[in-house]
């Protein structure tokens, strides 16, 4: 899907790691929220409450999921996910755009 209809955006954006990480919020009138954001060069740590679910709309990076000792790498058109109440990191290894979907 290339675009959403009927959402609402949240308007202020979630920055992390001085800029290196950015995100706008979407909500979905059945309540799914996904965040659509960039990720510059570099790695960054994160922690999930939810699960997430990853698609990569552009760019390169490579994931290390948790309890996994091997970095995986996930390029355009592809997808990881990452389970509730855990911490993975990322590299991206070129500006990188996401959407992450929050799973209950």
């Amino acid at each position: 899907m290339s675009e959403f209809e009927n959402v609402s955006v949240v308007r202020n954006a979630n920055i992390y790691f001085d800029g290196g990480v950015t995100s706008r919020t979407i909500r979905f009138p059945g309540g799914e929220v996904k965040t659509l954001g960039i990720i510059q060069p570099g790695e960054y740590s994160f922690e999930t409450d939810k699960k997430e679910v990853m698609d990569i709309q552009s760019g390169e990076v490579e994931v290390l999921l948790p309890d996994e000792s091997e970095w995986h790498r996930i390029k355009a058109g592809e997808t990881f996910e990452v389970k509730a109440n855990a911490t993975f990191r990322i590299k991206a290894l070129s500006l990188t755009d996401y959407c992450c979907s929050f799973v209950d």
